[in-house]
């Protein structure tokens, strides 16, 4: 793994508010948070003054699909659909119209998030044969050209179907050796009518390429349970704990009371993740009520201005108020474990190493207009300044000139085993 070199080896953040309340100095040498109000200064360091904002440790987007997405282009009217697969049908007619490459419009997303903060995301890539791997050479494109600004995992993602879209299988074993890093799968059941099949299929190729799983679950229900019951017995007899996620994962959002509480005790057994992006009228995983059962939990922006929904930003401080007002978030505590899920259980999903604004993290944090981080998560302020190795990267929501700090290739996200478009508006 690659230690980032900031542009500076000093950096003196002065009038810092901590998520305590203090108001500190904060020194960060060599990318890393070095000292608290130091009584001395190293030789040739720099002062930015934070004035009083507060820093945050800086999200994570856990699951996000760049390659569908228009951002930075003309508006998209959306096909009406009632199921499913009326959205993956209707997502392949309106790529099929697109113009401008993925490399481009993945590239205009990522710039936004930079902007707001996000620090790293889990990309999920279709991979079909209508597409090949045009959408993972172009996500891991525009990811390459942003490296020292994002962290990007690629999820090789079955969107059509694994096993009921002929030459899907032998595109997904490809992708890994062309950019991607995780094996993706879709609704066994659901989509392929063959849970065994598929997962025998993914977690059999996870094995052979020593890397981690990520499933979209959106089945419900009775054969929903079924599916996140197996799956975690399967991630058990693998022994791949810690390294299978489950997105959406309708049927766990559904349950209550001890119902859920057995199924999240299986998971958190089993070290199965969860990831929930919020969505609209779906059903939403809760942090608060799943990681004390030790679940770990993570949220994404799914799509983002794609053919599926106009809606979606990439700014993950939105979507933490969005899981907070969808899980009718109240307390301060509620509304903290929001966050929470956004930056550390994102964090810890893909690999990365901790940033929660300790002496030795990464200096990593975004500083915002707030006075605590419940009001943050409420009010949803754009990031003052977003700082990425000690290395202010962008300041209010506008990504700004950098002087040469990391090397080309510098990242800090581990590959898993596995060897710029236009500006945001």
């Amino acid at each position: 793994m690659a230690t980032p070199a900031p542009a500076r080896p000093h950096v003196l953040f002065t009038a810092v508010r901590m998520l305590d309340g203090r108001t500190c100095d904060l020194l960060v040498s060599d990318g890393r948070i070095a000292a608290y109000n130091p009584a001395e200064l190293p030789d040739g360091c720099v002062t930015v003054d934070a004035a009083g904002a507060l820093a945050l440790p800086s999200p994570v987007d856990a699951h996000i699909h760049p390659d569908k997405s228009t951002w930075g282009g003309p508006w998209l009217s959306r096909e009406p659909a009632g199921t499913l697969r009326d959205l993956i049908e209707g997502d392949v007619r309106a790529r099929t119209a697109f113009t401008t490459p993925v490399e481009e419009r993945a590239g205009a997303l990522m710039d936004r998030a930079i902007t707001r903060g996000t620090r790293a995301m889990r990309a999920h890539v279709d991979v079909a044969p209508v597409h090949g791997l045009s959408g993972v050479h172009g996500v891991r494109a525009a990811a390459d050209a942003r490296r020292n600004l994002l962290d990007v995992q690629i999820v090789a993602f079955p969107q059509l179907g694994l096993l009921s879209e002929p030459g899907t299988a032998e595109l997904m074993e490809q992708a890994l050796s062309e950019g991607a890093d995780v094996v993706g799968g879709l609704d066994p059941i659901g989509i392929d009518d063959d849970m065994d099949g598929q997962l025998d299929f993914v977690f059999g190729l996870a094995a052979r390429k020593g890397v981690p799983v990520d499933i979209h679950l959106h089945d419900g229900g009775p054969a929903g349970l079924r599916q996140v019951t197996e799956i975690a017995r399967r991630t058990v007899a693998a022994g791949m704990q810690g390294r299978v996620t489950l997105g959406h994962a309708f049927a766990v959002a559904e349950l209550g009371g001890d119902e859920r509480d057995a199924v999240a005790a299986r998971l958190a057994g089993a070290g199965v993740s969860l990831v929930t992006c919020a969505l609209g009228g779906d059903p939403v995983l809760d942090p608060a009520r799943l990681t004390t059962h030790g679940v770990r939990v993570a949220v994404g922006s799914d799509g983002v201005r794609d053919a599926w929904t106009p809606f979606g930003d990439g700014d993950m401080l939105a979507r933490a108020h969005l899981l907070a007002y969808r899980t009718d978030a109240r307390t301060d505590a509620e509304l903290a474990a929001c966050y929470e899920a956004v930056a550390h259980g994102g964090a810890s999903l893909l690999g990365l190493p901790a940033s929660r604004l300790e002496t030795g993290d990464p200096a990593d944090f975004v500083l915002v207009a707030a006075g605590s981080l419940p009001e943050a998560v409420v009010d949803r302020p754009i990031p003052s300044m977003v700082v990425r190795a000690g290395r202010v990267i962008a300041r209010g929501g506008r990504l700004i000139q950098l002087d040469s700090g990391l090397r080309p290739g510098d990242s800090l996200l581990p590959r898993e085993g596995l060897e710029g478009g236009r500006r945001p508006r």
